[in-house]
């Protein structure tokens, strides 16, 4: 099952970088430098026959300055009708992805409510999760089924929104949606009540939680609802709760029984459950799966591996991990994506440790490690988008780089600062953070200056060049060649293993045999043997 993980997260995502046609982020707009989101209200009509959607959205925000310009992205496939700022209609534009709205007068500093009318036909994904938009399709008994991906492009698939990481509706979001009578939505926070109409229904959600605007999808289909309780490290009940076909929901017990052995085990490393107020949600997909706060699309169709005895579905691991890093931790720019998808990928690589053992969890790195491309930097740079930031190696190497940290600062400042990560507020919910934020926390907790190390693995495409020289005497001089800071190391030589510490200068090891260095796969590393 590793190397399925391994072929879709390096080999499927790098292809899939190049298909993308919609992105978020990138550089900030004036406009919207300004705006600090606070809230969506998302209510839509979804007519599966037509494959189209109408409604409308309000955006709640604070402007920190006055504005003669309020500027929403919102693609065209979508139409909009009408767009009142404060309760006053307003006169707009809707071209090239954005709703430029010009008042008559300019809109003062402080609260701001803009309601946006629109309908159409929104993007198609053609290959999701990895290309975005709506897939229209059936479940096997001929029920319609909906899904959204919106991790690329955003929320601007389907609607108006500040498209950027670095800005979430720290209120919150509702989602109000009305589908054909008979099926069920699956949202985001928690259902508040669903009203039934003639030949419809709407399903009314609601999180008060921060949330990135990617997790404000909803699934559509022949639903039932399969839920258990789940008591978390901290002793609060939590509703675990999966939205499973009803074809499928004689699977459903089971699953989320491996789902609370999934739990525990994130808890453990990474805190409690982040969203305990709401639910650990799950909802069956026609795709692949994605990362949506507190209702995680999944499509692995109940597929199975064995760690330690103990059934795993890599699949919902994995996102699930991203309750931690993506949701809770989250970046400010697509340029740190390593943080979200690399972490997270770490944590899949502790549950093997802790399931499957220590020797297990080597191995899964040294397996992980010959698919690390390093063509680009993990890091490119700056106010990047998210089509430029999604490269494989913010998975593989990302994790590797975790790897390779716990073993140069040693399990017992690793663990506890890694937790730190992902329970410190100052790293968490609405605090967004970026790559130097991490660097620094690890490099405080072992007083040491980190930096050296987060650059060479995250900011270049080198590897270590470790150069061991023989000598007479059985003597051998090495060193590590373009690397500037000392480095533990094991060394095996026909004595046993040693941690050594190397540098650029140079150390002598005696031995009978070609000292093996680093023979469990520390370090990304070229030997260079004279």
């Amino acid at each position: 099952m590793r190397a399925l993980f391994l072929l879709l997260t390096i080999v499927s995502f790098v292809t899939a970088q190049a298909q993308k046609e919609l992105t978020s982020g990138g550089k900030l707009k004036p406009e919207q430098a300004i705006m600090d989101i606070r809230h969506y209200s998302i209510n839509l009509n979804v007519d599966i026959q037509q494959q189209s959607i109408n409604g409308y959205t309000v955006i709640d925000f604070i402007l920190s300055q006055s504005a003669p310009v309020l500027l929403f992205d919102l693609l065209n496939d979508m139409k909009v009708d009408k767009v009142w700022v404060n309760g006053k209609e307003a006169p707009f534009t809707h071209e090239n992805g954005l709703i430029t709205i010009k008042p008559a007068n300019p809109v003062a500093a402080g609260k701001t409510a803009v309601k946006v009318q629109y309908g159409g036909h929104p993007h198609v994904a053609t290959r999701p999760p990895w290309e975005d938009g709506f897939t229209w399709t059936k479940d096997s008994t001929g029920h319609p089924w909906v899904a959204v991906t919106a991790e690329a492009a955003g929320g601007q698939i389907f609607f108006p929104c500040k498209n950027h990481p670095s800005d979430e509706p720290n209120e919150g979001a509702d989602m109000n949606i009305t589908v054909p009578k008979g099926l069920v939505v699956a949202a985001p926070g928690l259902l508040q009540k669903v009203t039934h109409q003639k030949t419809t229904d709407t399903y009314y959600w609601s999180t008060h939680y921060t949330t990135n605007n990617y997790s404000l999808v909803f699934n559509i289909g022949d639903y039932a609802v399969v839920t258990r309780t789940y008591t978390t490290v901290n002793g609060n009940k939590v509703p675990m709760q999966f939205y499973v076909l009803k074809e499928h929901e004689a699977k459903a017990a089971h699953h989320l029984e491996i789902f609370e052995q999934i739990a525990k085990v994130r808890e453990k490393y990474f805190g409690e459950y982040p969203w305990v107020k709401e639910k650990i949600g799950i909802a069956e997909t026609p795709h692949l799966g994605m990362e949506h706060q507190t209702m995680n699309a999944y499509g692995n169709k109940f597929k199975y591996e064995i760690i330690g005895g103990v059934e795993n579905d890599w699949l919902m691991n994995h996102e699930f991990g991203h309750e931690w890093f993506g949701n809770k931790v989250t970046v400010r720019d697509w340029a740190d994506y390593w943080i979200q998808e690399g972490i997270c990928s770490y944590g899949d690589a502790l549950y093997t440790r802790e399931m499957g053992g220590e020797q297990a969890y080597i191995n899964r790195f040294k397996q992980s490690s010959y698919g690390i491309a390093n063509q680009k930097p993990v890091v490119q740079g700056k106010d990047l988008d998210e089509v430029t930031a999604y490269i494989g190696d913010i998975y593989s190497k990302g994790a590797f780089f975790m790897h390779t940290l716990r073993y140069v600062i040693g399990d017992s400042i690793f663990f506890p600062t890694l937790k730190q990560l992902a329970t410190d507020s100052r790293y968490t919910y609405d605090n967004l953070i970026t790559t130097d934020d991490v660097e620094q926390l690890f490099s405080k907790a072992t007083s040491t200056n980190l930096k050296p190390l987060f650059d060479f693995y995250l900011r270049t495409t080198q590897k270590l060049e470790v150069h061991i020289v023989a000598q007479r005497q059985n003597k051998y001089k090495i060193t590590i060649d373009n690397f500037d800071m000392p480095l533990p190391v094991d060394i095996v030589t026909e004595k046993g293993t040693q941690k050594i510490t190397l540098s650029k200068k140079p150390v002598i090891v005696s031995s009978d045999i070609l000292p093996q260095v680093d023979p469990d796969m520390y370090y990304l590393k070229k030997i260079i043997i004279e």
